[in-house]
């Protein structure tokens, strides 16, 4: 087992410059201070609520019981803010960031909007990934368990046959990635001329090139009356021009004053290529792991590193795009349960993906872009709780590091001989909130 001084003397020290932006007197200065900050901005995209109730939403008794019985005991800020607009019937564009409860910010009042006594769809939820798809249906149906609903998940590479079948039966709620949504509609047994709510979740990844073309012919099929809720962590050109031509009277939620999640603290490793897998072996031993996703830019590095991984002595899972549907379905769920505490993936796990118990995120490539970084950090820290962001930087990284560190207006510190494990174990930040 490699030691803890390695990496501190042969990988961390060197940061790499940038005297026109990024002097190092500046950076060294902001790094006193971010701890302090953390502390005071502790779980404050969840906690710092107006106080409200669930019940002051007026909502069915059954779908009350459904919400206390998922665990959750006070509506978060963008739930706060979201529940009653939708409830009203109104467009809603609302900008939020992972891990603060954006999931059930639009699935309550779906919920609560939700005839069972009757027979047609009455809301879409599409979302970007099959993964974040039955993550979604399955909070989906543990809100809704005692309301009667049918909840349907349907995505690409699955049976479509089966797909059919079902709708042919009563489906409340569809939840749907948007290429197989919309085979099922332009077959004519999908119909949503009577569905009154369509949601998107991860806004930005759904009106980019992936899909374009998608989204417009999906509403088509919607009558003009239908309710629109939006929602994402950035706001692109797509989503501004679908805000003008689809949302013009949305009412705008935005909770992110600053677009890096609050709670992360993040770090970095300047090393070279050689170095990076010895480096992980260090950190595995330095760090208190609960469970970690490792990303990748490619899916050869992913096979590569978790084969890595697996041959230091550590269990390890990957998962990609490649990989048939049903292995990763496996993978998803086996790694939720805790089966094992290292995951291996390419950015196919970067979206809305709800696992509290990850507690680490390692960018063994660094991503080229902003809004990359912001999703794959995003997978710690979730709903409150605090985490560790580590990157690996390479000579031909560094400039990105900058821009991304520019970009988000972020703090990314060289990684310390010792990190607190305030910053990212759970027992330890219970102990400090006792304190």
């Amino acid at each position: 087992m490699a030691s803890a001084q390695v990496v501190k003397t042969s990988v961390t020290n060197n940061r790499p410059s940038q005297d026109s932006y990024h002097p190092d007197d500046l950076f060294q200065s902001r790094v006193g201070s971010v701890k302090n900050l953390l502390r005071y901005l502790f779980k404050q995209d969840v906690t710092a609520t107006k106080g409200n109730e669930f019940e002051d939403y007026l909502l069915k008794r059954e779908l009350l019981m459904g919400i206390f019985e998922k665990g959750y005991e006070k509506p978060s800020p963008i739930q706060e803010e979201s529940i009653p607009v939708a409830l009203a019937g109104k467009n809603i564009l609302a900008r939020a960031k992972n891990g603060t409860g954006k999931t059930a910010a639009y699935l309550i009042p779906l919920l609560e909007k939700c005839d069972s006594k009757k027979s047609h769809i009455q809301a879409l939820v599409l979302v970007p990934t099959r993964e974040l798809a039955l993550q979604t249906s399955q909070i989906c149906k543990e809100l809704g368990k005692h309301l009667g609903v049918q909840v349907m998940v349907t995505t690409g590479g699955t049976s479509l046959k089966d797909d059919i079948m079902r709708l042919y039966t009563d489906v409340h709620i569809i939840i749907a990635t948007p290429g197989r949504i919309l085979d099922l509609m332009r077959k004519g047994v999908a119909k949503v001329d009577s569905c009154q709510i369509l949601v998107m979740d991860e806004a930005d990844k759904l009106l980019s090139m992936d899909f374009k073309g998608f989204l417009e012919d999906i509403i088509s099929f919607f009558p003009p009356s239908r309710q629109i809720l939006l929602y994402s962590a950035t706001f692109p050109v797509s989503v501004k021009e679908f805000k003008d031509k689809y949302l013009e009277k949305a009412y705008e939620i935005n909770l992110m004053e600053e677009l890096t999640l609050k709670g992360i603290t993040q770090y970095y490793v300047f090393l070279e290529e050689r170095q990076k897998v010895h480096c992980l072996n260090t950190l595995f031993s330095k760090l208190q792991v609960n469970q970690a996703i490792i990303f990748c830019n490619s899916v050869q590095r992913v096979e590569l590193l978790a084969k890595k991984i697996t041959d230091l002595g550590y269990s390890c899972y990957y998962i990609h795009a490649r990989m048939e549907q049903s292995h990763r379905n496996k993978v998803f769920h086996d790694f939720r349960q805790g089966e094992t505490r290292t995951l291996v993936s390419s950015d196919l796990f970067t979206r809305g993906i709800d696992i509290q118990s990850v507690n680490v995120v390692i960018n063994f490539d660094f991503p080229k872009n902003s809004e990359t970084y912001l999703h794959r950090i995003g997978r710690s820290g979730r709903f409150g709780h605090l985490g560790l962001a580590i990157n690996l930087i390479t000579e031909e990284n560094k400039f990105d590091l900058f821009r991304i560190e520019k970009e988000l207006k972020t703090d990314i510190k060289p990684f310390p001989a010792v990190v607190d494990k305030k910053l990212y174990v759970a027992e330890f930040q219970q102990q400090q909130e006792e304190d």
